[in-house]
């Protein structure tokens, strides 16, 4: 197949992302540019979907001129626009799918919708060290917490996921505990470098369940417990409580993503999604992993969190295997979309 230039559009949530990929050469990302949400939304201590759709619309056409502009490239070069069409807020997502449709109407070329979690699970391919299929993978994000066998493109099993709320809503849910603006993980995280460890002990959820699934409600519900006990507490103890929640949830995800490699007699473990950027998680998994001969695989900070980079990767890898392309015109977006619906 010839190289082609496809264009991605992620805006699943709070995040609006563009960017290029161009297929030659085994593949390169020629510009990306995202626009977050963040600041707009703490206001209301969350998402507030009516405002973000607004701001996917204010912003789709000037990142998508910066991005032209930083790759040099035009509109009439493009081969395809690949777009997120779920999960995620419906009205989000209907303004990256409309602009999408309409955009490759015009220039009469194909579309590729794109499943949200995929381009995730496919965003370490997006480094200068890639990693091959097969490979287990761990999906940590505010929405969602899975584990995955990866075998291929569009060839996806899982094997285990949250039971209730995913690994990054309980980073922010007990940020707002600790008197941690809106979205509050990042900063928990950072909170948790000055605490003691085994000062405040925590359970670990589900860590001997004997399957692949998660919990963190019971173990956010145990912080609230905790910070009521001690009443007001001082900078030292809010640190304390920052490290006893992020030591018990990372003990947890870094035990179940090592069983689930081991299990699988795979070798390879990818790591995606927001809370993917945690660097004690990214320590003890490294650690762990080289004791046990298990190579480990990130995408870049950038690429964590949303972004357009993985939806163009996911469609041009889409493209390229001949799935689920469509001539641009009529469209659906799916906000609640099972991965495991997903196919080849």
């Amino acid at each position: 197949m010839p190289p082609m230039l496809i264009l991605g559009i992620e805006s699943s949530c709070d995040e609006t992302g563009i960017a290029l990929y161009n297929t030659d050469a085994g593949g390169a990302l020629l510009s990306h540019a995202l626009h977050s949400q963040v600041l707009m939304h703490q206001e209301y201590g969350g998402v507030v979907p009516e405002l973000a759709s607004r701001d996917h619309i204010r912003h789709v056409v000037p990142l998508l001129r910066k991005v032209l502009a930083d790759s040099g490239r035009s509109l009439n070069e493009l081969d395809a626009v690949a777009y997120t069409q779920g999960p995620g807020l419906a009205g989000a997502l209907l303004v990256g799918a409309a602009f999408a449709e309409g955009l490759a109407a015009s220039l009469g070329i194909p579309t590729v919708p794109v499943h949200h979690l995929e381009g995730h699970l496919l965003s370490p391919l997006l480094s200068s060290r890639p990693p091959q299929f097969p490979f287990i993978a761990l999906l940590v994000s505010g929405g969602h917490s899975q584990l995955m066998q990866v075998n291929g493109v569009g060839e996806y099993q899982l094997l285990g996921e949250t039971l209730d709320d995913a690994a990054g809503e309980a980073f922010d849910k007990t940020a707002k505990m600790l008197g941690i603006p809106y979205p509050g993980g990042a900063e928990l995280a950072e909170l948790a470098e000055s605490g003691h460890p085994d000062v405040v002990k925590l359970p670990r959820p589900m860590l001997r369940s004997g399957d692949l699934n998660f919990s963190f409600s019971g173990l956010k519900t145990a912080v609230l417990t905790k910070v009521r006990e001690i009443g007001a507490p001082s900078e030292q103890q809010r640190a304390d409580i920052a490290r006893g929640f992020q030591d018990a949830i990372v003990e947890v995800l870094v035990h179940k993503s090592l069983r689930a490699v081991t299990d699988s007699g795979l070798k390879r473990l990818v790591v995606a999604g927001g809370v993917g950027a945690n660097r004690e998680l990214r320590r003890r998994l490294d650690t762990q992993a080289a004791n046990a001969a298990i190579s480990v695989f990130y995408p870049a900070l950038e690429f964590c969190t949303d972004n357009g980079a993985m939806i163009a990767l996911a469609g041009a890898l889409r493209f390229q295997a001949g799935a689920s392309i469509k001539p641009a015109g009529a469209f659906a977006v799916r906000p609640r979309w099972p991965l495991a619906e997903l196919t080849a």
